[in-house]
């Protein structure tokens, strides 16, 4: 009797490509192991693995949408949207029982879908905030947040924090400032770049981009955000320039300006080498970003989406460590950037290399497939 491969369930987040981007190396060390793996997930979520993975089996799985605002704070009008986000988790929590017997599931890995766990099966959430921030009028909701998200993350077997332990480390407060629930774990930085480096990258001669932007994040703020940008580089003029949108599925890529290239979405392999050729990268101050860079030896500077407490907090934290530098959207300028982005060190080596490269060599221990 031919024994049946371990089936795994990997579901990102849909907000951005962010959540999908971090469960790529988590997709490929699963492969590595030899499980067979269904991806479920949508929006430009679905879009960016389907282009990863193009012979994987990936499914629609729709989760909790939130309307994201233009100006108001982002937690105060989730807040407001909390009935309708409650119904979604316990909806995508009655789905996911059809998906496990169609599929034969076995174990389902959750990037910040609260309502993927199950009785049946092994469950793992992935989560960088334990600790939701809030916004400055409503801090005192912030240790009932806790223990709300606290009281999700219990019903999962595990759950992964994509950070390390101590100091320096990336999170901050939001998962080192209360206790972890007891089934929690740091696993390292968590970078789609794990396996295309085995040290940081050395920076190849030849042409170097002056600045690149790399545009991230839910509607409508990443258009924005993007035309922001555009307009700036109009009236400001800085070249060689790159331009990611963040936009997979697209496939055109435009020259707006002398000078100035536009890409929707690119390889992995691409973007690396974007990354560690450029002299200025501006972005947001979004997670999976952040470890990218970290995992590249790179910085740059961040303008945090408006609203979002969570990358406002992110900018703020890693700024004042000298790490990153961080300007607010309101003030932005390519100037003010650039300027910015001239104080910062070269690289981002107060995080050992050692410290960061650990969680494709220690996936077996994170994880039991029997």
């Amino acid at each position: 009797m031919v024994k049946k491969k371990f089936s795994v369930l990997v579901c990102p987040l849909d907000w951005g490509i962010g959540h999908a981007a971090r469960c790529a190396p988590v997709i490929m060390e699963l492969t590595t192991l030899g499980s067979s793996v269904i991806i479920a997930a949508d929006g430009r979520s679905y879009d960016f693995l389907k282009s990863q993975f193009p012979n994987a089996t990936i499914i629609r799985f729709p989760g909790v949408k939130v309307i994201y605002p233009e100006k108001r704070s982002m937690a105060l009008l989730m807040l407001l949207q909390s009935p309708a986000i409650l119904y979604r988790i316990w909806k995508e929590h009655m789905q996911l029982k059809k998906i496990i017997n169609e599929y034969q599931v076995d174990l389902v890995i959750s990037d910040n879908r609260f309502g993927l766990w199950s009785k049946k099966v092994k469950t793992v959430y992935i989560t960088h905030q334990v600790m939701i921030k809030a916004p400055p009028g409503l801090r005192w909701m912030e240790p009932l947040l806790y223990r709300i998200h606290r009281w999700f993350i219990n019903k999962f077997d595990s759950c992964w924090i994509p950070d390390v332990p101590g100091e320096p480390n990336l999170s901050g407060d939001l998962s080192h400032r209360y206790p972890l629930p007891s089934n929690a774990k740091y696993i390292g930085i968590l970078s789609r770049f794990n396996h295309l480096y085995s040290s940081y990258p050395v920076q190849t001669p030849g042409m170097r981009n002056k600045l690149l932007v790399m545009i991230s994040g839910p509607e409508p703020q990443r258009t924005i955000f993007e035309n922001l940008i555009l307009k700036e580089l109009a009236l400001n003029p800085v070249n060689p320039a790159v331009i990611l949108q963040g936009l997979p599925g697209e496939k055109h890529h435009s020259t707006p300006y002398p000078g100035v290239t536009v890409f929707p979405h690119l390889p992995d392999e691409e973007i690396g080498e974007l990354i560690k050729d450029s002299d200025i990268i501006i972005c947001r101050s979004g997670y999976s970003t952040l470890m990218d860079l970290v995992r590249l030896g790179k910085t740059a500077v961040l303008v945090p989406t408006p609203g979002q407490t969570e990358q406002e907090y992110l900018a703020q934290h890693l700024s004042k460590s000298g790490l990153f530098a961080s300007i607010d959207q309101e003030s932005f300028s390519p100037e003010a950037a650039i300027e910015a982005g001239k104080k910062l060190s070269s690289k981002t080596d107060i995080f050992e290399f050692n410290n960061i490269n650990t969680f494709g060599q220690k996936f077996k221990h994170y994880i039991d497939l029997t």
